[in-house]
């Protein structure tokens, strides 16, 4: 069985861990028997003239020969990408940038499904080329693929015929596979399926009340309350700060990310006196994170709206309780104290759960136990098997 694997994100020499939940499930994928995967990774570059005022730094990225990454092959071509305005337009630039490729790959060995990891703009260009060459393809809904371009004027449309048209769709939480029925999509043409996680990683810590290098080194300091993720509105790392205000001063915040909210984050917390209680990582390597996640007092993300964010469940498979809002799958994940609170978007719904859990936190196995049904060889194992499925009931009609 042949799986062709369309992601607009996946990890690359210069952000190695950009859409590295992508690659980890690919690699999954790949390793289960019978099963040959291949890449496409379109890269967006900036076309000329806006090329002459947002110059691309990516360029080298690019590659319409095979390459190995991390023993998966890989294709990197590049479509052209229009900042801010091309949502309705990228995916049929995407298409046309892959086409020659995929036909060439299809005709030395025959593809039997196209795998989009995106909703848009993955979805609806997998569809265009699917159509061309009479492939089934399949969309996996992953959070604001879902909640930003199913609603997006210009793109609503597109992204629902990609969902229609599509012989299966995933969602990483049952909450999601919600939303989208919600937009008019059949509910039955809908699995959910869970992220995985890497046990070897992300495990309880043995060496309790040692910092993390990454963040010594930076002039942190314990308890603290961290934050993964993109410093972006939605993501709420205001709320954050704001809560450490209030919090007693041996409670410390760290972020581990970057963003275009990061200069606003910094003034916000230097306005509350909190520049030496509040540290800025920028992006983290993959293989730091363990470290970070099993030394937290509390992993905080007062998110607006995710599917099943994989810092969730990194953090409970390290032991570390989370705190966050009732969005997206949250509720099938904390299921109780053990693995944390579900709040209110606020700073004193955080306080509160802080507080609560400074008089009872769950040791770090009970915590970590809540999470014991997520695993990356699982995830391959089950989409493995549904793909044979999919291919199954094509080649019957």
């Amino acid at each position: 069985m042949h799986i062709l694997t369309l992601s607009t994100l996946f990890p690359n020499s210069d952000r190695p861990n950009f859409g590295i939940f992508v690659e980890r499930q690919t690699a999954s994928l790949a390793a289960q028997d019978n099963v040959k995967v291949t890449v496409i990774n379109p890269i967006g570059i900036a076309p000329w003239p806006i090329s002459i005022f947002m110059p691309s730094t990516n360029k080298h990225l690019v590659s319409n020969i095979a390459s190995d990454w991390r023993g998966l092959k890989i294709f990197r071509p590049s479509f052209p990408l229009i900042p801010k305005f091309g949502g309705p337009v990228n995916p049929h630039f995407i298409a046309s940038a892959i086409l020659p490729i995929i036909k060439k790959i299809h005709a030395q060995s025959p593809i039997d499904v196209i795998d989009a990891e995106f909703f848009y703009p993955d979805g609806p260009a997998a569809m265009i080329v699917a159509e061309k060459l009479n492939i089934p393809y399949t969309i996996k809904a992953r959070g604001a693929d879902v909640h930003l371009w199913g609603s997006k004027f210009g793109c609503k449309n597109l992204w629902k015929k990609a969902a229609d048209n599509a012989v299966h769709l995933f969602a990483v939480s049952g909450a999601l596979k919600r939303d989208i029925v919600a937009y008019g999509v059949n509910e039955n043409k809908i699995t959910v399926h869970y992220t995985g996680l890497d046990r070897n990683k992300f495990h309880p810590s043995t060496k309790a009340g040692q910092l993390p290098d990454i963040l010594t080194s930076k002039g942190g300091n314990a308890p603290y309350l961290l934050s993964v993720g993109a410093l972006i509105e939605r993501k709420g790392q205001s709320f954050v700060i704001d809560a450490v205000a209030s919090l007693p001063k041996h409670y410390h915040y760290v972020l581990a990310g970057s963003g275009p909210d990061e200069a606003a984050l910094r003034a916000q917390a230097a306005s509350l006196g909190l520049s030496d209680r509040v540290t800025f990582l920028g992006n983290v390597d993959n293989e730091d994170l363990p470290s970070l996640y099993q030394h937290a007092f509390a992993m905080v993300l007062p998110t607006a709206s995710e599917g099943l964010a994989n810092a969730w469940v990194e953090s409970i498979g390290c032991g570390t309780p989370i705190i966050t809002c009732n969005v997206g799958g949250a509720e099938e994940l904390v299921r109780g104290p053990d693995s944390g609170y579900l709040i209110e978007r606020s700073a004193d719904a955080i306080v509160d759960a802080v507080n609560l859990l400074a008089k009872n936190r769950a040791t770090p196995a009970a915590i970590a136990e809540q999470a014991a049904q997520f695993s990356w060889h699982e995830n391959g194992r089950l989409l493995a098997k549904y793909f044979k499925n999919i291919v199954g009931i094509n080649q019957s009609q």
